[in-house]
């Protein structure tokens, strides 16, 4: 047999397909950690201005004019409303002027990510010392000693979505990658349920009373944790439902290329470029890194649009699963071990 016959036979068209979907999928990567992670800089950040009468105006608009847009103010009625609303999540920041004298205050919260914090208290700096005034940066909502740079709840969240598609991938891989039918389907989805419950929870102790890097109710992220694992796991269950063992490439297309670089965990979504910005909130990591970091230190505040978003992706994933499982004419064989 000569080389190029042996080559024609080892190497299949389906085979090197997929190692081109491989390639594409390695590319996707790069271009988008690179292209969300390279520059972070801050874009129309919600920020609050409290100072009295029209001086309120004044700041506001001279915040809002301030090159390459990197703050969006409004005017707030008081420090006490200004730092509600940062603890609502409403807004990301405040500058309460004091029209007594020099020294401003500025309103940051640590929990929503340090680097914004941080972006916010070098912008306000500058600005003040152009007026010679200084600013006294107070954390309303600050991240744990034992959570550096307020990390911790997107690692976790990764952790979960790793979780999760691992496990539709493993069920795929050891019995097949679209489930033979309904009752299969159901097998599989209840499986995954049980495994996320156990997932969310081991989770949740990690970061909790094992390590101490996140405070907040052990609960909340528990239930947080196996709803994130669920999602994630239904949705590769419903690709690989409709494409196959390619549903598993797609899995990681959104959920590790789109979703990771997007969640907001290094640099939050106001530092993040449009594209990634959009698509963040949207998906699985996150939507459960925000909520992650309201539960962690903002009392759960905000976070109802987060878990509405993790529900619709684990329910369209379940029924797709069903729905493509349920039209199978295949039966399956006697016998199969569970889960499959």
């Amino acid at each position: 047999m000569t080389l190029a016959s042996e080559v024609r036979s080892a190497v299949t068209p389906r085979a090197a397909l997929l190692v081109i979907g491989v390639l594409a999928l390695q590319l996707l990567f790069i271009a988008s950690y690179v292209g969300a992670l390279h520059r972070p800089k801050p874009e129309d950040v919600p920020f609050g201005v409290v100072a009295p009468g029209a001086a309120a105006g004044r700041a506001a608009e001279q915040l809002a004019g301030l090159p390459g847009d990197p703050l969006d103010p409004r005017v707030l009625r008081d420090e006490a409303e200004a730092r509600r609303q940062v603890r609502d999540r409403s807004i990301d920041g405040a500058l309460v002027v004091d029209p007594a004298g020099t020294q401003d205050t500025l309103l940051v919260a640590t929990g929503g990510g340090a680097a914004l914090a941080t972006a916010l208290e070098r912008i306000v700096t500058e600005t003040e010392a152009a007026q010679r005034r200084t600013v006294r940066t107070v954390d309303v909502a600050p991240a744990s000693r034992q959570d550096f740079n307020g990390l911790s709840a997107f690692y976790l969240v990764v952790g979960w979505c790793v979780g999760g598609y691992l496990l539709a991938s493993i069920l795929a891989i050891s019995a097949g990658a679209r489930p033979a039918n309904a009752s299969r389907a159901v097998i599989r989805l209840t499986v995954l349920a049980l495994s996320a419950i156990l997932g969310g929870l081991g989770g949740a102790l990690i970061v909790g009373p094992l390590l101490d890097a996140l405070p907040g109710s052990l609960p909340a992220l528990w239930a947080l944790g196996a709803l994130v694992v669920f999602a994630v796991g239904a949705i590769t269950l419903a690709l690989q439902s409709l494409t196959g063992i390619v549903g598993i490439g797609l899995a990681v297309l959104l959920i590790v290329v789109a979703g990771n670089p997007s969640a907001g965990g290094a640099f939050p979504g106001p530092m993040l470029p449009d594209f990634w910005r959009a698509i963040g909130p949207g998906l699985p990591p996150g939507a459960g890194t925000w909520a992650a970091r309201s539960i962690a230190y903002f009392k759960g505040n905000a976070i109802g649009g987060s878990l509405q978003v993790l529900v619709i992706w684990a329910v369209a994933g379940a029924a797709v699963t069903l729905v493509v499982s349920s039209m199978r004419r295949d039966n399956g064989t006697p016998g199969k071990a569970i889960g499959t």
